[in-house]
Order: structure tokens, then sequence, then C-alpha cells
């Protein structure tokens, strides 16, 4: 059993930046290839980015691309994802998500372990 606490969303002005955590509980962490989404008000849950086990490998979506990175320390159990360049539209809980397999996933039936999710709230 994994449990996964994301932490600081907050609110930002358009343009600004924060970095998000995802510390997880487990020993198998770093077998486990991670992902972030999003849910804006009213929206279903969407991708926004996976990293492999080992870091080597990410995606992102196209709508973040260029502006997001995601990235992991396993010897700190924690996935991060730093959001550069932030729009409007980029307001959402975000989650943090395992899957207890090493290859990227893309969708939500990818993943096994769920985060509670933080607010990120990007002002114009």
């Amino acid at each position: 059993q994994v449990q996964l606490v994301e932490s600081g969303g907050g609110l930002v002005q358009a343009g600004g930046s924060l970095r998000l955590s995802c510390a997880a509980s487990g020993r198998t962490f770093s077998s486990y290839a991670m992902g972030w989404f999003r849910q804006a008000p009213g929206k279903e849950r969407e991708f926004v980015s996976t990293i492999s086990w080992g870091g080597s490998r990410t995606y992102y979506a196209d709508s973040v691309k260029g502006r997001f990175t995601i990235s992991r320390d396993n010897a700190k159990n924690t996935v991060y994802l730093q959001m550069n360049s932030l729009k409007a539209e980029d307001t959402a809980v975000y989650y943090c998500a395992g899957r207890e397999r090493s290859g990227l996933g893309y969708v939500l039936r990818d993943y096994d372990y769920w985060g509670q999710g933080t607010q990120v709230t990007v002002s114009s």
C-alpha cells in the first residue's frame, strides 16, 4: 500500500511559478512510475505529466509542455512538479498518482494510488 500526500499549491499571479511536491510512503516507491493529473471545476480530471521509476523518461500534456517539469527524488520518496509561466487555465486541483508498474501512465486507469489533491489558483 502506498499513501501519497501533495503540497505546494496556492494562489499565484499569471506568469508566476509554483512547485508541487508529492510525498509517498511505502518501501517500493522507487519502482513505481508516477504522474500528475488536474481537475478544474466542472471538468473531468486530466493528465498533466508522468515520470518513469528511475526518472529517465517523462511525458507531458501538450497544454503544459515547455512550462512544467516533472522530477523525482527516490531517496526522499518524493515527486515534484515545477510549474512556470502559469496561466489562468492552469487553475485546478492537482493530484499525484502512483502506478505499480515501471512504465509511464497516461490515463486515470493506469494508476493504482492517488493523493488527496492540492489547489492551484492562478489569477489573471
